[in-house]
């Protein structure tokens, strides 16, 4: 028997994706998505409120490095913004010719609306770009942008980028039950 990687790769984060996660988001309102559930949460912020922070539009997003310890609870916001820039639309700019994309220069969300969107625009940029891969694409190096995967094989990164989309979008989730029953 012969196994298509790429389906493989594809269908563990696709399925999850259509499944689990984005028919569960819809309906977020700007309240929840900007709930913090503790004190002192880190979120995406107006820029009036820091002026130097990160990001090239009207909001910020809370950042540190390196990140304190403990590091601080985060909002749906603040989730959902690493996964539009760090797990998905870095990545997809890396491999797949996205759209650049950095935490500095990202135009952050402020409302759940739009946010949704570039949530769905960074997905399909991903997704699109695993799909499209053959036996060599997925067996190349990620190369000097991956840090500790820059030798590993591209199919070991979509693995990684797999999980991570899969842990942080449970996190959300998460936020969104105890919301929806605080």
């Amino acid at each position: 028997m012969t196994v298509d990687w790429t389906t493989e790769l594809h269908d563990q984060l696709d399925w999850h994706w259509q499944h689990h996660v984005r028919s569960r988001l819809d309906g977020i309102t700007d309240e929840e998505y900007f709930w913090q559930p503790v004190p002192d949460c880190w979120t995406i912020r107006p820029r009036a409120e820091n002026p130097d922070g990160p990001g090239s539009g009207d909001f910020t997003v809370d950042f540190a490095f390196p990140e304190p310890t403990p590091p601080p609870v985060t909002t749906i916001a603040w989730r959902l913004s690493h996964i539009i820039i760090g797990v998905l639309g870095m990545r997809a700019a890396s491999h797949f010719g996205g759209p650049p994309m950095s935490y500095d220069t990202f135009p952050y969300a402020g409302t759940a609306t739009e946010a949704l969107k570039q949530l769905d625009d960074a997905y399909a940029n991903w997704i699109e770009g695993v799909r499209g891969l053959d036996a060599e694409g997925l067996a190349r190096p990620c190369g000097p942008a991956e840090g500790p995967y820059a030798d590993a094989p591209l199919a070991a990164l979509i693995l990684h980028i797999n999980r991570e989309a899969i842990h942080h979008s449970a996190e959300v989730l998460l936020l969104r039950d105890l919301y929806r029953n605080r």
